[in-house]
């Protein structure tokens, strides 16, 4: 590939009028922002429990000393060898961030439906520090619709990202928002999924300033060439139609596993 190529003076009219957009995209940004800090705020009524590496905690735990609570539904069922490629691909970028959100009143955590030993596993090995704990025991995936029971399944459709749609495993990736006040009540004050999550993914945006962009249109699948960062070597390569597959499950026989583990936050707008 190779672009049009001009003097230095056309180069420079050409970024500053392509800066014009980007500052506009900015401002635009900005509004979406306050809009959503504007955003009503539902009281969270139920307890949630969840089982953390030294026993159980509740949603109020995860906030520490914080007001403000940001979780990161990431894919790991509970039969899975490991967690989602693409869930892995935002948790890189998670840790170095904490420090930053502490600093502004606000904690993290991961939740997955995977037990506890299973989520220290996966993230033992790839060597994540940042909060994750299990709602194996609890309902609080299925209440924010970032898991789904055979059930719903059958039904063809189920409720992911504010609207009906087919999904094609039984968890999905997701991010909510949460605010404790003085009294100690708990709000869930946001939630966003599929392509929302798209702004948490830094090395996206680092790709975006690159000739290549993304580099995905020529894939069957948008996120078709990430891999776990362990598993990136001389040998890595991409096959441009190979479909989406399920990951795979830890009781199923040899000739059952899906031939891929990978997981896609972005098939879906």
């Amino acid at each position: 590939m190779q672009n049009q190529v001009v003097s230095q003076e056309q180069w420079l009219a050409a970024r500053k009028d392509l800066l014009q957009a980007e500052k506009e995209f900015t401002r635009q940004r900005d509004a979406i922002s306050a809009k959503r800090r504007e955003l009503p705020w539902v009281k969270v009524e139920k307890k949630y429990l969840f089982d953390g590496p030294n026993g159980k905690v509740s949603l109020s735990d995860l906030f520490r000393d914080k007001s403000q609570l940001i979780i990161y539904h990431f894919m790991l069922g509970p039969d899975w060898e490991q967690g989602c490629q693409s869930c892995s691909l935002l948790a890189d970028h998670f840790d170095g961030s904490l420090v930053h959100l502490n600093a502004r009143d606000t904690a993290f955590s991961a939740v997955s439906r995977a037990p506890m030993q299973q989520i220290a596993t996966f993230k033992q090995r790839m060597g994540w520090r940042f909060p994750w704990v299990s709602s194996n025991a609890s309902d609080f995936n299925f209440d924010f619709h970032v898991s789904m029971s055979d059930a719903q399944k059958a039904q063809g459709k189920v409720e992911y990202n504010y609207t009906m749609m087919d999904f094609p495993i039984s968890e999905m990736p997701g991010l909510s928002v949460f605010y404790k006040n003085a009294a100690g009540e708990i709000f869930h004050t946001y939630s966003t999924y599929a392509r929302g999550l798209d702004t948490f993914i830094g090395a996206y945006h680092f790709l975006d300033t690159t000739p290549k962009g993304r580099d995905e249109d020529g894939l069957a699948f948008s996120m078709a060439w990430v891999r776990h960062h362990d598993r990136y070597d001389n040998n890595y390569s991409v096959d441009a139609n190979a479909p989406y597959q399920p990951p795979r499950v830890v009781t199923a026989a040899p000739s059952e596993k899906s031939a891929s583990g990978a997981c896609c936050h972005d098939q879906h707008t």
